[in-house]
């Protein structure tokens, strides 16, 4: 750009020195032998030392045209090939960009799919909690069913060892009555042991739906984020012709 100037400026001086000379060769030829404007100067009868030849004067013409052309093809063929580097640069951006919109899309599919994939597993273990409930009521209630038989057959037992003297007997009523306790006694003990399996069963899909929730709050963020929040940024951007610069 600097050279160009110059050399502008050095052909606007010739131009100008050109103009001024034509002006005045003008006049000189508009001069006759009736021309009541014309005096003696014989001081200019000689050739001053720093004139130019003819040679020379075209010589200095034609390097001011020849230079500027030069520069200005070669400012052409830097504009062309500045041209190309933004057009290819802006084309690499847009290429990019489709690249990091793939990846968007892609993404977005992904968070989708793995949504879709927490909801199913949410909507098994809340069935299973509803299940494990169910359980444990069940169990609670059987525990409880198993009271009244334990109290009827300790009550007996009790009251029988009151018998007197030899009517205390180790009879089959008695054997009866202690292995009915016993039985009561192992059941209860059993239920009470899968009470306690279930109830921490329980608070494992508990914790296991708790952890599904925010995993599920969490994707559904990204994807509100990605889809609301960038997605409609990335559509907006540039288009190659801007990228290049010409907008």
């Amino acid at each position: 750009f600097r050279i160009n100037r110059d050399h502008k400026e050095i052909c606007e001086m010739d131009w100008s020195d050109k103009v001024e000379t034509y002006s005045i060769d003008d006049k000189c030829e508009r001069y006759s032998n009736q021309s009541t404007n014309v005096q003696f100067h014989p001081g200019t009868v000689r050739f001053e030392e720093s004139a130019s030849t003819p040679e020379t004067w075209a010589k200095f013409s034609h390097d001011n045209i020849y230079r500027a052309e030069q520069e200005k093809l070669a400012s052409i063929n830097l504009r062309a090939l500045i041209d190309n580097i933004l057009h290819d640069t802006s084309e690499d951006l847009r290429r990019q960009c489709a690249a990091v919109n793939e990846a968007f899309a892609k993404r977005c599919e992904e968070l989708d799919e793995a949504k879709h994939k927490l909801e199913h597993y949410l909507k098994k273990t809340l069935k299973e909690i509803g299940d494990q409930e169910t359980t444990i009521a069940a169990l609670k209630q059987a525990i409880k069913d198993k009271e009244a038989p334990m109290k009827v057959a300790q009550t007996r037992l009790y009251d029988r060892s009151f018998r007197p003297n030899v009517e205390l007997c180790r009879d089959e009523a008695q054997f009866r009555l202690i292995g009915e306790v016993e039985e009561l006694t192992e059941s209860i003990a059993s239920l009470k042991k899968k009470l306690l399996e279930s109830e921490q069963s329980l608070r494992n899909l508990e914790d296991t739906r708790m952890n599904l929730e925010r995993e599920i709050a969490v994707k559904t963020n990204s994807i509100f984020i990605d889809k609301q929040k960038c997605m409609p940024h990335r559509a907006r951007y540039p288009t190659v012709f801007k990228l290049a610069g010409y907008q």
